[in-house]
């Protein structure tokens, strides 16, 4: 017996219907974006029906040409067409704020027990499985963003440009941007942006955001609609930052990360760099093993992965001494990363939704966003190279970048974590967990 498709559309849901489901999505959205946007097209499109296929990859299409993590903005976008603003910081807010709570306890016991050895050993297996977990990154963004040559040699230049020279990971942006307009006039072809998503002619019925379905009134597009909320916005990044001057850290971490918040396209592996630059080399928030260390608990909890801007910004504040107690310390730190990072992405989605609809599929606009996807893998594969010389010569340094012995185990491991993520398709979680075992073993031998 087939189910049959309905022919009329559910009824919409209230705010607090809505609420419950984005609150639950914060809590089991693991796996990272491709997972987070697979839970929410099954939930939202098939089961759900409150936004139709086409309509969900319209807005899907959007998220990803926009600076910031695409899940939570696909979120924030699909919660504003419904309920406007007040959906939009809904959606937004439950996506992140179980991951923020659960990174802040986890930052809190790690300053706490991390020298214990069976701690040690669980991160000595597992930062292996982050440097195979970088490196699929960069090959599984790379198959999606390098569709031709000149892509490549967008990728390889930059690259070359952050690995030889250490040139900032904000120039690099620039450049490809400069690139993708140029090339998208000379050959238009080279820097058409690619769905990589697919379109589906599955029927689910009838939805209550349907193909045809006329944008409501908040979200069709006005010149006084985008100044007045742009304004608004500007107002809240001012105050807030001009509140924090009392504090050197606070006020450094609210600049650094709304400036973050703007280089993230391409997902949270492109701004890694940059977030690695500033925390570590510049402000000296937190080391390079502590930030390896975040990243691989970020891997395994909930929400999206930029969320490690929470540890980051935890551990900052700790090892700061922005406030006298450390839990408090440590809070503010976590909460300044986390306001600054996301606020942007508010703004996108509220301010320019409209705008994205107006302009979707224009050249002009998605040349330069194509180059600076192909540069982002480039940049990302430095990443990966970073974090295997952390780990496969734990003891060396910039002055000595080979000093100390090389260290054989984590380099197994880092090739059979990349072997079941790429040949496999193991879920990111189950690998770094079974790392983290192996760890556990291995602590007792140390």
């Amino acid at each position: 017996m087939t189910d049959t498709i309905p022919t009329t559309p559910p009824p919409a849901p209230t705010v607090s219907e809505a609420f419950k489901y984005w609150l639950k999505l914060g809590f089991i959205s693991f796996g990272g974006p491709a997972a987070q946007i697979a839970m929410m097209h099954q939930e939202l499109v098939e089961r759900r029906r409150w936004i139709s296929e086409h309509r969900y990859l319209h807005a899907l299409t959007s998220c990803m040409l926009l600076p910031g993590p695409e899940a939570i903005q696909l979120a924030i976008y699909i919660s504003w067409l419904m309920h406007g603003v007040k959906g939009a910081i809904m959606a937004g807010v439950s996506f992140f704020l179980p991951a923020f709570v659960l990174l802040s306890v986890l930052a809190g016991v790690y300053l706490n027990f991390g020298d214990v050895p069976v701690v040690q050993g669980i991160f000595y297996a597992i930062k292996p499985s982050v440097v195979a977990v970088v490196l699929f990154a960069a090959w599984r963004i790379g198959s999606k963003s390098i569709k031709n040559g000149v892509l490549g040699a967008i990728a390889a230049l930059a690259f070359v440009g952050i690995f030889v020279f250490n040139i900032d990971f904000p120039w690099i942006v620039l450049g490809a941007a400069i690139l993708g307009v140029i090339g998208g006039k000379l050959a238009p072809a080279k820097f058409k942006a690619g769905g990589g998503h697919g379109a589906s002619n599955k029927a689910y019925g009838p939805a209550i955001i349907d193909d045809d379905t006329p944008p409501p009134a908040h979200a069709k597009f006005t010149w006084t609609r985008l100044t007045v909320t742009t304004l608004v916005f500007a107002a809240i990044a001012a105050v807030t930052l001009l509140a924090l001057r009392g504090s050197t850290d606070l006020y450094n971490m609210g600049e650094f990360f709304l400036k973050a918040a703007f280089l993230t396209i391409g997902g949270a592996y492109a701004v890694l760099p940059y977030v690695y630059q500033g925390a570590v080399d510049h402000f000296t928030w937190l080391t390079g093993p502590q930030m390896m260390d975040g990243l691989a608990l970020g891997e395994t909890t909930p929400g999206p992965l930029i969320m490690i801007v929470t540890w980051v910004g935890y551990i900052g504040g700790v090892t700061k001494s922005v406030l006298g107690d450390p839990i408090t310390a440590g809070l503010a730190g976590a909460t300044v990363a986390t306001f600054f990072t996301f606020l942007p992405s508010f703004w996108f989605i509220i301010a320019g939704g409209p705008m994205i609809e107006t302009t979707r599929g224009e050249l002009k606009f998605t040349a330069p966003l194509t180059a600076i996807s192909a540069a982002v893998v480039g940049v990302i594969l430095n990443l990966a190279v970073f974090f295997a010389w952390h780990t496969f010569w734990p003891k060396a340094t910039a002055a000595a970048p080979f000093n100390g012995p090389f260290d054989a185990i984590p380099v197994v491991i880092a090739i059979a974590c990349f072997i079941a993520l790429w040949k496999y398709k193991q879920d990111i979680m189950r690998v770094i967990g079974v790392c983290a075992l192996l760890g556990l073993a291995y602590s007792f031998f140390m």
